[in-house]
């Protein structure tokens, strides 16, 4: 278990993820966390990461910072996004190691498992068959960092974790209108129509594909329990085990936003995997399980949206 005032580094505290894990540990009464930006620490550049680690020593490390977007992003900028990721998780995994860090938890993705898996997807089918070619390059990457955890755990004896969750959103989440994910991206289309009075809305492929969602804070409530709760080299699932149609959830982001117009199909456009949902069963053996119902969620995130304009524009 993590003492109260263990010293404790979240990377990557300024995005969706890092900054739910900062308030979950607030919540819990942990006084002693370090957080660096971007400008303070560039966690591509392994001099800056050694040095910090060698001079702050964390004893617990949430590794939650990474390069993000969505399909266009992901497709369009695949050396980078690998390079990017790949660099910095292996500097922060390596300097925690090489520090004497107690205990590192490193934050993956769905994407990590194979295009045609098993639905829903185990922790164990991850490597078993190739991935979804879009964003080949994340996984790969995302991979890499997970099994680096795993491969020191049994080379060294450390005991660094990792958990993948299924699709985020919540509070802090980006809203850019070429590159963000699917449920921010909805409800700013669905926002920015209703404001202008759009008589429609068009939406990307035909609504059909299947997906789950978890609220953030949800996720980071789950990170903090398994940094205290669990150890072992397999990923542990990060979701709710329920999924719905990507028709069904733009009418729930309508219907939260209050656009009451048509909603269209551009049967042109990709739709991306058919479904994609995770085995939530370990989590759940572990004793843990999702708190927010997405519609509550939702009703969250446009909160948060309408009262951080400025996020809209990153």
């Amino acid at each position: 278990m993590m003492e109260k005032n263990a010293k404790i580094y979240v990377a990557g505290h300024r995005g969706m993820v890092g900054s739910a894990i900062v308030r979950e540990l607030e919540r819990q009464g942990y006084t002693n966390i370090i957080t660096r930006t971007h400008k303070e620490l560039d966690l591509c550049r392994q001099d800056q990461v050694e040095k910090f680690f060698a001079e702050e020593k964390p004893e617990y490390v949430f590794l939650a910072a990474a390069k993000v977007g969505g399909i266009v992003a992901n497709s369009e900028a695949l050396a980078d996004f690998m390079y990017d990721n790949m660099i910095l998780e292996m500097n922060v995994i390596n300097s925690a190691w090489k520090n004497g860090c107690k205990k590192l938890e490193f934050l993956g993705s769905s994407c990590i498992y194979p295009r045609m898996a098993p639905q829903p997807m185990p922790e164990s089918c991850l490597l078993t068959s190739e991935l979804e070619k879009t964003n080949e390059a994340y996984a790969l990457a995302k991979i890499s960092g997970l099994k680096y955890c795993e491969f020191l755990n049994k080379q060294y004896g450390t005991d660094y974790i990792s958990v993948m969750p299924t699709n985020l959103y919540g509070p802090n989440d980006n809203y850019h209108p070429e590159h963000s994910h699917v449920l921010p991206a909805l409800i700013r289309r669905f926002h920015e129509a209703k404001e202008s009075g759009a008589k429609s809305v068009t939406c990307w492929g035909d609504g059909s594909p299947l997906r789950e969602f978890l609220y953030v804070d949800d996720l980071a409530n789950l990170c903090v329990f398994l940094m205290n709760n669990y150890s072992g080299n397999e990923t542990v699932n990060a979701g709710t085990g329920k999924e719905l149609t990507i028709k069904e959830l733009t009418k729930l982001v309508a219907k939260v936003v209050g656009y009451e117009g048509e909603i269209l199909w551009d049967t042109s456009r990709p739709n991306g995997t058919p479904r994609k949902l995770l085995d939530v069963s370990k989590a759940k053996k572990l004793g843990w399980t999702y708190k927010t119902e997405l519609e509550d969620g939702i009703r969250l995130s446009y909160k948060d949206f309408l009262e951080n304009p400025m996020r809209a524009e990153r």
